[in-house]
């Protein structure tokens, strides 16, 4: 089987999910997102709340705990049981505007609406060869200055996926060519113990209008 035709589908990730083989889930929050989030509670505030949209948004851990800090939270997922399960781990505090779609099908309506785009492993879910097209479409889901939050993984040159492997170069000059300005990039100290070392966060800025 062509996984790189396979993942452009959801029955792929709904096989995953009923098999439990749905190794990207955490089961809660990314520990690099946890931090910023709590440098901004600290009065440190590296990302004030904004409106933000998080792609491929899985159970909606991330998207949730963004929520519960004042941001103004869009998970998306074509996954009808990811879909299920965001709206069954929901909380009030925690509110979210939950669309099923694929995230190269959102309405144009949805461009330059979003100060925030928030990835963890969407772009590595990707089929590669859609990596420059997915590049361009969050470059017209931001305002212009607003950010793409990316925490890069797997960076390494395994065969295969997904997840398939990306390198920081990649990562770098597919946004880059879109109009993305590196802010800052880091190595996560405190990536989960099986990706340490295979992580890299990058804090991008759109910072020129994208033609449509």
């Amino acid at each position: 089987m062509n996984d790189t035709i396979d993942v452009n589908s959801p029955a792929k990730w709904e096989a995953d999910y009923a098999r439990g083989t749905d190794g990207w889930d955490l089961g809660g929050p990314t520990p690099a997102f946890l931090r910023l989030l709590s440098a901004q509670q600290q009065g440190r505030a590296r990302f004030r709340p904004g409106r933000l949209l998080v792609p491929g948004a899985g159970r909606g851990h991330d998207a949730r705990e963004f929520a519960r800090h004042g941001f103004q939270v869009t998970a998306v997922d074509f996954s009808p049981y990811a879909v299920q399960e965001m709206r069954r781990l929901a909380t009030p505090d925690a509110p979210l505007e939950i669309l099923e779609s694929d995230v190269f099908a959102l309405p144009r309506a949805l461009d330059g609406a979003f100060d925030y785009v928030l990835d963890y492993t969407c772009f590595c879910a990707i089929d590669p060869r859609r990596r420059g097209e997915y590049a361009g479409r969050v470059a017209r889901w931001l305002k212009v200055g607003g950010v793409y939050i990316h925490l890069g993984f797997p960076l390494d040159a395994h065969a295969g996926g997904p997840p398939f492997a990306a390198s920081a170069g990649e990562i770098l000059n597919l946004f880059t060519q879109q109009g993305l300005r590196l802010l800052e990039r880091e190595v996560p100290f405190d990536s989960v113990p099986q990706r340490r070392g295979l992580e890299e966060l990058f804090v991008f800025a759109r910072c020129v209008f994208v033609a449509a």
